[in-house]
């Protein structure tokens, strides 16, 4: 993944703060707004994720092990420009993505799955998180 895939990982995963400085993130967040209304909906997020985990799944089997989201943890750790103790939290999240919890994550369960951290930044519970959402979850 590229610097400002990487970045904005965080924000998708939950764990940690996305880089939303980045000068490409404008760039990243027109690709993921797919609609172009300039909010992410959580549909749109969850597209989002479910390509983050086609590249986390590297053996193609449609599931992701423990030694996947271990690979993908040290990917993102290997990166000087990521919080790589923030991504860590994904890890922890793992067993509340595995909804049920045979210890592996499909990509139905990574996909469907909204960080917390995202549902509280939707103020207004419309389902999308406005670039002002967005602002607002960047400063916390």
């Amino acid at each position: 993944m590229n610097k400002i895939v990487m970045a904005f990982a965080g924000l998708l995963l939950g764990a940690g703060s996305a880089c939303a400085a980045d000068s490409g993130a404008r760039e990243l967040f027109r690709r993921v707004d797919t609609n172009g209304d300039r909010k992410l909906e959580f549909s749109e997020i969850q597209a989002a994720r479910a390509q983050m985990f086609d590249r986390m799944d590297a053996n193609h089997n449609g599931l992701l092990d423990a030694g996947e989201v271990r690979a993908a943890v040290e990917q993102v750790k290997s990166k000087r420009d990521f919080q790589a103790a923030q991504f860590g939290g994904f890890q922890a999240q793992a067993d509340r993505i595995d909804r049920n919890g045979d210890g592996k994550i499909s990509r139905a369960e990574f996909a469907a799955f909204i960080p917390d951290r995202l549902l509280q930044a939707d103020t207004n519970g419309d389902g999308a998180l406005s670039i002002s959402e967005l602002r607002a979850l960047r400063r916390q």
